[in-house]
């Protein structure tokens, strides 16, 4: 990379003072943002979060509009395969002519669902906020826009131009949101994702694929003492599914399978007959996916092939591997330059984890992924975010931004 000492110039330096200077806005954004439940189903929320996104990224002055998605087939817990409509996806759009194209991604949905009972924030201390979403990733949000609003000062901002991507189905794996994830990945030199950092301060570095499906089993119901001869139980198929499964995992170098839930049942003295195994996959290998879907269909032929037993499996691959290949180490030494500029030492950890830029990269976007506040414990009521790191993160995309403008970092050099 070259410039590998970055400095700050004096006009640089007054743009980043003035980001320090929106803490404490960025902070009552926060909680309030975060006492909305923006659960991935939980439309009215999302509808609510949604229109707090609008006003606040009506700051930059830019295009903005919703973008309806497409409908994503599921299963539901009576077997049946059913459409279901998402919300839609904000996109905003800045200079798409300019010579620079950056794509920044993120996500308004959260894990937490109308119903769970983590739906308030609370100071854990001085610095430290527990509460649904301020790490995952409505911190991030925030230190996105706080970014951009620093580039819009800049008198080099003409040379870039920038697409934000906010989507209400990160958390379910992005399976509406994708087809514009790839679009507008196509399109960029670049891709700034805020997925949380962690507590330390360590960005993602490579990352797994992911993909979700769920192995729909049907049999016999029948009277458990009367005629449990003539009754064909799914819940036994799909415990021997289970552990076929199971054992695939480590069959390829850092493969895992991970079968999180078995739907079905009911009183102890009906056979059942309806089971559904939801399960997980992660894969470093991109060719894995083909391996692992041949293996599934054998599993799922082999139960079917079950006297009185059916299956069917559904669902599939949605993020592909993340590796960190030369143009996403190039991006993230600029990163590291950046980071030093501002006296901040950035590191990165290899990670099972998977998000949007795992589809960046898959479009052709070189991309580095948790830009978003410090935190951790995501994806449960311990789920916190370090306040000042709202301004220390926000600073680190400026920079990165500025410099991408004025030149000093080559975006066309990534794809090189």
């Amino acid at each position: 990379m070259q410039n590998p000492n970055v400095h700050l110039s004096a006009p640089e330096k007054r743009i980043l003072e003035a980001v320090a200077r929106q803490e404490e806005r960025m902070v009552l954004r926060l909680k309030a943002w975060s006492e909305i439940n923006s659960g991935s189903h939980h439309r009215a929320g999302l509808d609510r979060q949604r229109a707090c996104l609008k006003e606040a990224f009506s700051e930059l002055h830019a295009d903005m509009q919703e973008i309806d998605l497409p409908t994503v087939t599921e299963v539901q817990s009576n077997g049946q395969e059913v459409a279901r409509a998402l919300a839609p996806a904000l996109l905003v759009r800045q200079r798409p002519k300019a010579p620079v194209q950056v794509v920044l991604t993120g996500h308004y949905d959260t894990v937490f669902g109308a119903d769970n009972a983590f739906q308030n924030w609370k100071m854990l201390d001085g610095d430290t906020i527990n509460g649904p979403g301020t790490a995952d990733m409505k911190g991030g949000l925030l230190v996105m826009l706080e970014a951009l609003k620093a580039l819009e000062e800049s008198p080099n901002k003409d040379s870039l131009g920038y697409t934000v991507l906010i989507s209400p189905d990160e958390e379910i794996g992005s399976p509406a949101s994708s087809s514009l994830l790839m679009e507008y990945g196509k399109k960029a030199d670049l891709g700034m994702t805020y997925e949380p950092a962690l507590a330390d301060g360590s960005l993602s570095g490579a990352r797994k694929g992911s993909g979700n499906f769920a192995l729909v089993i049907h049999g016999k119901a029948a009277h458990a003492g009367r005629e449990h001869h003539l009754g064909r139980n799914a819940l036994v198929a799909a415990a021997l599914a289970v552990h076929s499964l199971a054992d695939l995992t480590g069959k390829r170098e850092g493969l895992t399978i991970n079968p999180a839930k078995i739907e079905g049942g009911g009183p102890s003295n009906i056979v059942p007959d309806l089971a559904i195994v939801r399960f997980n996959v992660r894969l470093t290998l991109p060719e894995d996916a083909n391996w692992a879907q041949q293996q599934f269909k054998a599993i799922t032929s082999e139960i079917d092939k079950i006297d009185g037993i059916s299956a069917k499996l559904t669902g599939g691959f949605t993020r592909p591997p993340k590796p960190m290949a030369p143009p996403n180490a190039r991006l993230f030494e600029m990163t590291r330059a950046a980071g030093a500029a501002l006296g901040l030492e950035i590191r990165w950890r290899d990670t099972g984890g998977v998000c949007e830029g795992n589809n960046l990269w898959a479009a052709g976007c070189p991309n580095v992924d948790t830009l978003g506040v410090r935190g951790g414990s995501i994806h449960s009521d311990r789920e916190f975010a370090i306040l000042s790191s709202l301004v220390e993160r926000a600073q680190l995309s400026a920079v990165l931004l500025l410099k991408f403008a004025s030149g000093e970092f080559d975006a066309k050099s990534l794809k090189a």
